[in-house]
């Protein structure tokens, strides 16, 4: 299946990053180049020196961006997870960046192409692994204990019958180890309560929860994130796209923090800490996309872009 994906919120994110002519710009997500190849578009478009760096882990990735980018010098494309951002910044000899941005979870080509493991609509093998390395799902649901695969169910996916379903899968793979996408998919079903089988598809919060488990998400955007702005320069701008709540909260406390100042106790009569903002949100509010994007693309309907930029040193 060809890598094909339609950027969410492009136009938002191109004018959150406030492109410059000469900026050296990092899109940590590069999918199938769509983000990127607006971006590398409008950098040449401007007549500078300006560049583009696109990182990521999943291979079919990469090779569809670099085909997509082939035509843009100012473009290259590295096969990194983007938790490596600031050692593939020092082996490329940048010091400082001028904008980055991030649009996380899985891409529509892992999701439709069912070989890949990550949808609960197409027999495949149980895998959901993003670099196509490492633990898959088929070993976390086959070889965790029950409460282990409770938590991860209940902590990455909110699921409330995260208990129910872990101990229907620690029955089914008693008779027989759960290999593909199918067989999990009818544990589920059989674990949860009709009415909740009515109201929407069961699966989606396991699948969504395994699937974080598996690729680590939330440690890389952890570490990611701390990477991407602190290789800002003062002005330089990191701009996140997030698709469920859990990944947005973690975006939105981290930009909190670095917008905070003083961590004094209220009841002091003055600040003793020092303690400086070293960011400012461009936007108080997440931007979510419009009507006419909610028409033409279904995924950007839970789509929230927060944008940050970074302050000097010597700012109040």
């Amino acid at each position: 299946m060809e890598f094909r994906h339609i950027p969410v919120l492009l136009n938002e994110s191109l004018d959150g990053l406030a492109l410059r002519p000469d900026g050296v710009y990092v899109d940590c997500t590069a999918g199938g180049g769509g983000h990127s190849s607006a971006i590398a578009e409008r950098l040449k478009a401007m007549g500078g020196t300006g560049r583009l760096i696109s990182l990521d882990r999943d291979p079919d990735a990469v090779a569809a961006a670099t085909e997509r980018l082939r035509g843009y010098d100012n473009a290259k494309v590295i096969h990194r997870n983007y938790s490596e951002l600031r050692s593939v910044l020092d082996e490329l000899g940048i010091e400082a960046l001028d904008g980055v941005l991030m649009d996380l979870g899985v891409s529509s080509y892992q999701l439709d192409e069912g070989s890949r493991g990550f949808s609960y609509h197409s027999e495949a093998p149980l895998d959901m692994r993003m670099s196509r390395e490492g633990t898959s799902a088929a070993d976390i649901v086959n070889t965790f204990s029950e409460q282990q695969l409770a938590d991860i169910i209940f902590e990455y996916g909110e699921e409330k019958f995260s208990r129910r379903i872990a101990a229907g899968i620690v029955k089914a793979r008693s008779e027989a180890p759960v290999e593909t996408t199918l067989q999990l998919a009818d544990i589920i079903r059989e674990c949860v309560p009709q009415k909740a089988r009515r109201d929407k598809n069961p699966c989606k919060k396991t699948f969504q929860a395994l699937r974080i488990a598996v690729n680590c998400e939330f440690d890389h955007l952890s570490k990611g994130l701390d990477e991407a702005f602190y290789s800002l320069k003062p002005g330089g701008r990191l701009a996140v796209i997030t698709f469920h709540s859990l990944e947005d909260r973690l975006v939105k406390q981290r930009f909190a923090g670095w917008c905070r100042g003083c961590i004094c106790p209220p009841d002091f009569p003055q600040c003793v800490c020092g303690r400086k903002p070293e960011g400012a949100l461009v936007n108080r509010k997440p931007i979510e996309a419009a009507p006419e994007e909610l028409d033409n693309n279904n995924r950007s309907r839970s789509a929230k872009l927060r944008v940050i930029e970074r302050k000097a040193e010597y700012d109040d």
